[in-house]
């Protein structure tokens, strides 16, 4: 299979870039922000933008950073990525993106960069551009400077669930302190407390102009079961809505059966399927 080179962008090429990226505003909703707030000069940016195609018609772009996601990225963007990165020691601690893209990319790194810890092969991504027909929770408010003590231990909690591994073990949860204060600092941090604890939270973990992408959606195992949720998800879409950006998007494991239909109460619609690699 004949591929064209990749190269590493940079900021000449950067309206090239948020072209591409606009095309699949949610899939590729991670790396839009991360071009916004860096650009793509090698000293800002927190990771590489790789491009393919010539520099006249740009065809895919693939973020490498702590994560690695391909964008718009057909079978043969893929194979010149992998190419490419196959001769690299992998730094990232996960691959996302498009399913097909992500799931083909794996298959053509995996003797090279594995074994994963995990591959999560189908996760529905959804959208939503109207508020929720469902009552909002009213308890459900934007967490507070001086509550990040009261939120920590829940988003650690949801971490290490999601995840499989704790936020705390590698550099005793400083890293993973630092990003919960900045969800804070930012408005993007919501949660209802009940006797100084939290029972469900989530954030607007990446905002672009075009979404508001939703994660970190938790509720605490004492309170499962009781219906909240629906009602929490729908607070937290409705100020996203109406504050943040004009619609919001997120993606949910497939076998997460009871989020989902938290989600579809709410009024998301799919919009395509990710996949997951996780090291």
């Amino acid at each position: 299979m004949l591929t064209a080179p990749v190269r590493q962008l940079g900021e000449s090429e950067r309206r090239a870039v948020e072209r591409l990226l606009d095309l699949d505003p949610y899939a590729s909703a991670q790396v839009a922000e991360r071009v916004a707030a860096r650009g793509l000069a090698w000293w800002r940016a927190e990771g590489r933008v790789l491009g393919y195609g010539s520099r006249r018609n740009l065809e895919s772009v693939c973020w490498l950073g702590g994560n690695l996601t391909p964008v718009l990225a057909g079978r043969q963007a893929v194979a010149a990525f992998a190419d490419l990165l196959a001769g690299e020691e992998r730094l990232c601690s996960s691959i996302v993106g498009r399913a097909d893209a992500v799931l083909e990319l794996w298959d053509r790194l995996s003797d090279t960069w594995g074994p994963a810890r995990d591959v999560r092969p189908n996760q529905p991504l959804l959208a939503t551009d109207a508020l929720p027909e469902v009552a909002a929770d009213p308890e459900v408010r934007r967490v507070r400077g001086g509550e990040l003590d009261l939120l920590f231990p829940a988003a650690v909690a949801m971490y290490t669930e999601e995840v499989g591994v704790s936020p705390l073990a590698e550099d005793g949860g400083r890293g993973y302190r630092r990003r919960v204060t900045d969800m804070i600092r930012s408005g993007r941090a919501y949660a209802r407390f009940v006797d100084g604890r939290v029972v469900f939270k989530a954030e607007l973990a990446v905002v672009t102009r075009r979404t508001a992408q939703v994660q970190g959606v938790w509720v605490a195992p004492e309170w499962r079961g009781r219906g909240i949720a629906t009602a929490a998800m729908a607070a937290v879409v409705r100020d996203a809505l109406t504050r943040v950006a004009p619609t919001v998007s997120l993606y949910v494991n497939d076998f997460n059966r009871p989020a989902r239909r938290v989600y579809q109460r709410c009024g998301f619609r799919p919009v395509g399927t990710l996949a997951t690699v996780l090291f």
